[in-house]
């Protein structure tokens, strides 16, 4: 049977796989991450089943992106992410612009060749900082010098590659900050993400807060942290098509996290991986988690065929929908599609409230497209919570 590509990714399918393991936690990190337990094939092998359960769901429907993140996937030898690759494409076919995606740290380019013949075309490079002092603060386990060879090596290996940094760490300055980025903006790589340190409950990070520890700036320096940034990446050519991201073409942007913000479905495998299933409010759109722990992810798996969790299987109101809709989209440079969002979960953001934000600046509108000024993208959250109904 041949199979019809979908149009949009606000109609697009991704699959989405979470590798756990993490030669080391990073303080700031929330994820679902654990150090290596020495069961790589048995989860490798579980996620695969997975996938073939996943396809029973979905049904007959072309991926437009495959993304394997976590944690960190570029542990994964090269022949398993192949085995991957081509299960995927045996099960749901790949559209012919996909996007296949994997998220490194620059230790593991030892890897990158190999990665790169098993199908990888974008890595996403985990650098966060080019100061060995500023990567030592945020427990990172390689150096400058490591990670400007990394983004060497990945450079000449994949057709795409993303830098990701992090800035608003306490004691941080704008001068400090502007060096940092603009190495990254400068090494050849055609997407840079900017992260603010965010202190997240239960990381380290987030103990040492709770104890009085300054970890992170206030919210007006991360706020001039974050004005910089826009400023700096656009004068070197890297458009920010979402809050957090820019990209120096329209190529070089991310279709997996763009599946995300539009309202595409995804596939969520591996521990704790998130997924999303159903376009219109008809047929209803389902929020699914997959069992967080490996040992109940692979068992599960092995007594199911399934690793969705027993209470990971969610139907969202239509009204949930719309506020999880609103929020992701409005990040987008592009904004929301007013239309396509009534269509999709047959509810209406709230007039009285879109027609104050545009009053104040903080929002702009053409035709059915809605979507944040420079000054709301400040308070992104904030803005979108006063147009829900």
């Amino acid at each position: 049977m041949t199979r019809q590509p979908d149009t949009g990714l606000g109609r697009a399918l991704g699959l989405y796989l979470h590798w756990p393991y993490c030669a080391r936690i990073c303080p700031y990190c929330d994820f679902n991450v654990y150090r290596p337990k020495g069961d790589d094939d048995a989860l490798l092998d579980a996620i695969l089943m997975d996938m073939a359960d996943w396809r029973v769901r979905t049904g007959d429907r072309q991926l437009a992106s495959l993304h394997l993140g976590g944690g960190t996937p570029s542990l994964m030898t090269p022949a398993a992410v192949a085995r991957v690759l081509e299960a995927a494409d045996r099960l749901w076919g790949f559209a012919p612009d996909i996007e296949i995606g994997l998220e490194a740290n620059p230790n593991d380019q030892a890897r990158f060749a190999g990665l790169a013949e098993a199908g990888i075309k974008r890595l996403s490079l985990g650098v966060q900082s080019f100061d060995d002092a500023v990567l030592r603060k945020l427990g990172r386990d390689h150096d400058g010098p490591e990670a400007r060879l990394a983004i060497d090596t990945a450079l000449a290996a994949f057709d795409r590659v993303s830098v990701d940094m992090i800035y608003a760490w306490a004691g941080q300055d704008l001068a400090a900050w502007s060096v940092d980025l603009g190495e990254a903006l400068a090494t050849g790589a055609g997407h840079v993400s900017a992260y603010q340190l965010t202190i997240e409950a239960g990381t380290a990070f987030g103990k040492r807060s709770e104890r009085g520890e300054t970890l992170a700036v206030d919210g007006d320096s991360a706020a001039d942290l974050y004005e910089a940034t826009q400023s700096q990446c656009e004068a070197a050519g890297f458009a920010a098509y979402e809050i957090s991201n820019h990209a120096r073409t329209p190529q070089d942007r991310s279709t997996h996290n763009r599946v995300y913000w539009e309202g595409g479905d995804w596939i969520g495998v591996g521990p704790g991986a998130h997924g999303r299933l159903g376009q219109s409010v008809n047929g209803g759109r389902h929020a699914t988690t997959a069992c967080r722990r490996p040992v109940d992810y692979i068992r599960a798996i092995q007594e199911t065929g399934s690793g969705i969790a027993r209470d990971g299987m969610e139907r969202l109101t239509p009204q949930d929908d719309l506020v999880e809709r609103a929020f992701l989209g409005l990040r987008i440079i592009d904004g929301l599609d007013l239309a396509h969002l009534s269509a999709s979960t047959g509810c209406e953001l709230d007039a009285h409230g879109i027609a104050q934000m545009i009053d104040t600046g903080m929002l702009e509108q053409d035709g059915s497209r809605l979507r944040l000024s420079a000054s709301g993208r400040l308070l992104a959250d904030r803005v979108t919570r006063e147009i829900l109904p």
